[in-house]
């Protein structure tokens, strides 16, 4: 949860320290209504002393009446209700390591479920107890239900928290669970189904007074119809598609003539995607922000705002920085937004912690409802408390507004590349301190029966109360973990606070610089970039703005300079001659850089840009006296340096003093695949990962010598026809067998990694004699997998 919405939380926190364990007996509770979710239990005549193995929650019935939480003393029961023993976690990453340790704070057990692949995963090994449901396809793992609810039967637990994505937003998940008498930590089936469809959820919003993009959410879908209301709209219009998210099945269309194509486009990508083919027809907003409401409701009729967030700077519709408040918002904007919000989730009944979700139009300073999020967003902790039937602790004129946040998604992928998601395992990994693991507590303000609604949500941010800076890192991956193929990229999420936009941005941008990554390419450098882009240091953000700003984000890669390639020279010829620090003065400690003849030691070391067209640039290093060298660097600019002082400080930290600046440097080497065959190729060279003291990366790489070279044209040569994976992947289809003719050019294995689809074609004409993979099967990177004998 961002900081700034985080008072309701952190009050529910400290009311956990009363939890109690206690007998379970099946007190006057009846699970078979249609409410399904330990929310709505009628009270029976008799009390049944007997024990059960699935542990029912006794909750009061919902007040018909949904209202801002303004009189929470007067709800029915003043009794608070104990939290569950033991919950289900049915997810991994970093969220479900984000409920662990909450639920362990509040001295709840939890139980983590795992598909093969995510064995050692660090949410399995922070659970209290963990149970494999499969292999590493989510359809045969976590979007099973049957074998996450056989799992809550072993293991005693009473609850589900689905997490984000998966099961979470799944009605007849919720259902399958309340039939079994398990509570599912999330909102009603009615709610979700409601909210899940786009068409049907703009209406409900109409209804309730939330305005709404103008447009056409009917079911007839005929093309001609769905063209002549966007001709009525007036142009441009987009095409989304009624079910799903992510950007599937959504097309902008400028003009007339573009409808037709686009539409079909649209729905074919709907249909693939979410199995429905159907379609809404909306205004397009040409500079639009994203905004969006936290909102938590109870189920004795209690709803509240915790404000809003801007979320949008995206890419491929998807949100990678989000902060809180708003910029920019006036006190009467932001009260009408809650409000809303507040009516939205009234107007489904929802209970829990949800997401409503609305286009800004900057032009016009009109918002419009866009969805409810029927599930624990990304951005927030738990909610547990409501779930086991307690009231919301906090009055919507209760909720603070304090300071600023900012979230960055560290995400494994190359900005640099359309964002293409990447895989592979985390060799190295250091991230800043953080100052907090849960978010620290802020005060709530004094109860007031005489603040209207109204004022209640009419706030500006306070800017005055002294903050101090915090970071919280959530993240569910350590180094030496994988970043498998076959589930969402996220790493982590860096989370700062602090008093106002501008000390919380200088967070944001410190806390980036000390995070490093080696293994898999990430967006941390280009969250540097946004961080310090002017525009955005002014709060001019749209949904646009990496497109619209794209050349400051993405600076053409300037060529290292000779300081930088003297330091990495040095990293690798001290490396192998490390100075030794020791108090003793002999021979074996002062002279590892000499020869006993009396040599000087010197060497030429060829360092070039993580490029295969680049030119490498020789570097040679001379040993003056222990830790001290006289450096040249052959570059197209030539320029020597003298009096070098530089020792490694640990394996990956090298210490410099150059032309009188002294530095510490972070450089880490990565080694190729060892079945990769040595070649002018980048992958097949050892590479160096060299982070400045500011976080600026660098990559660079070492050639491999002559003699290698000639060894690795051998190996490349006498297997022409071999197909190797590029990455790690999963084979998705394998389309030859031995003794196969194909021909240049021909389709012979596709693979998947991280949602994408990537086709090995046959590089010659001959015939197939070796298959190296099969359907379904895991390949790292470098594997032969197809070979071919090649015509002669």
């Amino acid at each position: 949860m961002i900081p700034t919405n985080r008072a309701a939380a952190s009050s529910l926190l400290r009311s956990s320290t009363h939890v109690h364990s206690i007998p379970r007996p099946l007190l006057a509770t009846d699970v078979s209504s249609s409410t399904k979710y330990a929310r709505t239990f009628q009270t029976k005549a008799s009390v049944i002393g007997a024990m059960v193995c699935q542990p029912r929650m006794l909750v009061q019935p919902a007040v018909s009446r949904r209202r801002f939480a303004t009189a929470i003393q007067n709800t029915l029961s003043s009794e608070r209700k104990p939290h569950f023993d033991k919950i289900l976690i049915a997810n991994r990453g970093e969220i479900a390591c984000r409920v662990i340790r909450t639920a362990k704070k509040l001295g709840i057990k939890t139980v983590a479920v795992y598909s093969e692949v995510d064995a050692n995963s660090l949410h399995v090994l922070e659970a209290d107890e963990a149970y494999c449901i499969g292999p590493a396809p989510s359809a045969e793992s976590y979007l099973r239900m049957d074998k996450i609810i056989g799992v809550c039967h072993r293991s005693g637990a009473q609850a589900v928290h689905p997490g984000y994505g998966f099961l979470s937003e799944n009605a007849k998940f919720a259902e399958r669970l309340a039939g079994e008498g398990i509570v599912f930590i999330g909102p009603p089936s009615g709610a979700i189904v409601s909210m899940g469809s786009k068409s049907e959820s703009k209406n409900i919003m109409s209804a309730a007074g939330v305005p709404c993009v103008p447009g056409y959410h009917g079911v007839n879908q005929d093309a001609d119809l769905l063209f002549a209301e966007a001709e009525k709209i007036g142009y441009p219009v987009l095409i989304k598609a009624i079910h799903g998210g992510g950007g599937k099945g959504m097309r902008v269309v400028l003009s007339a003539s573009q409808f037709k194509d686009s539409l079909a486009s649209a729905q074919r990508e709907s249909l693939k995607s979410f199995g429905d083919a159907d379609v809404l027809v909306e205004k397009y907003i040409e500079r639009p922000r994203h905004i969006e409401v936290q909102v938590f409701a109870d189920t004795l009729g209690n709803a509240v705002s915790l404000w809003e967030r801007d979320c949008s700077v995206q890419r491929r519709n998807q949100k990678i920085i989000e902060e809180a408040p708003a910029p920019g918002l006036s006190p009467d904007l932001r009260a009408d937004l809650s409000a809303k919000a507040v009516a939205a989730a009234k107007a489904v009944n929802y209970v829990g912690a949800g997401t409503v979700e609305f286009i800004f139009d900057n032009d016009t300073e009109k918002f419009y409802f866009m969805e409810m999020n029927t599930r624990l967003q990304v951005e927030h902790p738990w909610q547990l408390e409501v779930a086991a039937g307690n009231p919301l602790p906090l009055s919507q004129a209760q909720i603070p507004l304090v300071g600023h946040a900012f979230e960055a998604r560290i995400y494994a992928e190359n900005p640099r590349n359309d964002f293409l998601p990447d895989s592979g395992p985390l060799l190295y990994l250091d991230t800043p301190k953080p100052t907090h693991i849960f978010a620290p507590p802020i005060p709530s303000l004094p109860h007031n029966e005489l603040c209207s609604e109204l004022d209640s949500v009419k706030r500006s941010p306070d800017t005055s109360t002294h903050v101090a800076p915090s970071m919280r890192l959530e993240q569910g991956f350590t180094q030496g973990a994988q970043i498998g193929v076959f589930y969402d990229p996220m790493i982590a999420k860096l989370v700062v606070h602090g008093r106002d936009r501008s000390s919380a941005l200088r967070a944001l941008c410190r806390a980036l610089e000390e995070y490093k990554v080696v293994g898999v390419s990430t967006n941390v450098e280009f969250l540097r970039m946004l961080a310090g882009n002017g525009a955005f240091i002014n709060g001019e953000v749209e949904t646009g703005f990496i497109k619209k700003h794209y050349e400051d984000l993405f600076p053409a890669v300037e060529s290292p300079s000779p300081e930088l390639l003297a330091q990495a020279a040095l990293f690798v010829a001290l490396r192998e001659h490390p100075v030794q620090s020791t108090g003793l003065s002999t021979p074996w400690a002062t002279l590892t850089s000499r020869r006993f003849g009396g040599d000087v030691y010197e060497r030429t070391i060829s360092i070039q840009p993580d490029d295969a067209s680049a030119d490498p640039t020789r570097v040679s290093l001379k040993s003056t006296s222990p830790g001290h060298f006289d450096i040249a660097v052959h570059s197209a600019t030539p320029k020597t340096f003298t009096g070098v002082s530089a020792r490694l400080v640990s394996p990956t930290r090298l210490s410099t003093t150059l032309n009188g600046s002294s530095t510490e440097m972070t450089i880490v080497s990565q080694r190729p695949p060892p079945s990769h065959p040595a070649s002018r190729a980048t992958n097949t060279m050892e590479r160096l990962h060299v982070f400045s003291a500011s976080g600026t990366k660098t990559m660079l790489a070492i050639p491999p010598p002559a003699y290698l070279l000639s060894l690795g044209q051998d190996v490349l040569t006498s297997s022409k026809g071999a197909l190797r994976a590029p990455m790690p992947s999963l084979v998705v289809e394998v389309k030859v067998s031995i003794g196969d003719r194909v021909e240049k050019g021909q389709p012979v294995v596709v693979l998947e990694s991280m949602k994408t689809e990537t086709v090995l074609r046959a590089e010659v004409a001959g015939v197939v004699d070796a298959v190296g993979c099969a359907k379904g099967e895991m390949v790292e990177e470098g594997r032969e997998l197809v070979n071919i004998k090649e015509d002669e």
